[in-house]
């Protein structure tokens, strides 16, 4: 009950900047409205919809990580957090209650990309729900990114680790705006390496109707990224937990 009351705390303060969460939900539509805008525009099927709209929703997971590791960070440097070490949670239940309410902004950012793209020609099917459905677990991995720099780093240097940082290794190594093969090499190897590539191609792959022991390669990734990186996030605060 405890890690619940904990969690629904998270959801409000997640609620009360407006703008943060506005800005999250929307940052999807707005890169596929400008980038299938950008499409009409050129006679290369540079963002095609089908393989756009998942790697977007994709990518507007990285905000989840710089949001996450920001209100962390802000609850470390208040007064909060250490009334709270107090109580009988544990450093588990800490960031399983931060975690938690981020998993519904995922599926909405989701929903949103998904919506957009039928508006603008992609045609509706059953594989859709499914991407919904898997970007919540693809999220744990961003999310638990974002508490393992909340639990290290202060709000300032969330803002240009987190957020310039990462946001340049989703873009770039993840295959979002261009052919991985087009660079071929130790670049591609470095890519194959990091969990960004493999979760844009599990959500393509699912809208595309591959089969699952097809996309298993990619679960396997991205599984293991989270679970190390949630593991590290736990780790992490339980160290912060200690000194105080």
């Amino acid at each position: 009950m405890k890690l619940l009351s904990f969690s629904g705390r998270v959801a409000k303060e997640i609620l009360r900047d407006p703008l943060n969460f506005g800005f999250g939900l929307g940052f999807p539509l707005i890169l596929i409205l400008l980038l299938t805008a950008i499409q009409a525009n050129i006679p290369a099927p540079l963002f095609v919809l089908d393989s756009l709209t998942p790697g977007i929703a994709v990518f507007g997971l990285a905000f989840l990580t710089l949001f996450s590791a920001t209100l962390l960070a802000k609850d470390r440097e208040t007064a909060l957090l250490a009334r709270l070490y107090t109580t009988p949670m544990t450093a588990a239940d800490f960031i399983i209650g931060y975690l938690l309410p981020f998993c519904p902004i995922a599926a909405a950012q989701s929903i949103i990309c998904y919506l957009a793209a039928i508006v603008l020609g992609l045609h509706p099917t059953l594989s859709m729900v499914w991407c919904v459905l898997s970007i919540v677990p693809v999220s744990l991995f961003f999310i638990a990114l974002g508490l393992v720099c909340g639990s290290v780093l202060t709000v300032k240097q969330v803002g240009g680790i987190c957020g310039a940082l990462l946001t340049n290794l989703t873009a770039w190594l993840s295959g979002v705006w261009f052919d991985l093969d087009l660079m071929g090499g130790a670049f591609r190897q470095i890519a194959n390496a990091l969990p960004f590539v493999h979760a844009v191609e599990l959500e393509r792959g699912i809208l595309a109707g591959a089969s699952f022991s097809s996309m298993l390669p990619h679960i396997a990734w991205i599984a293991g990224y989270a679970l190390v990186t949630l593991a590290a996030a736990i780790l992490l605060f339980l160290r912060q937990m200690r000194k105080q």
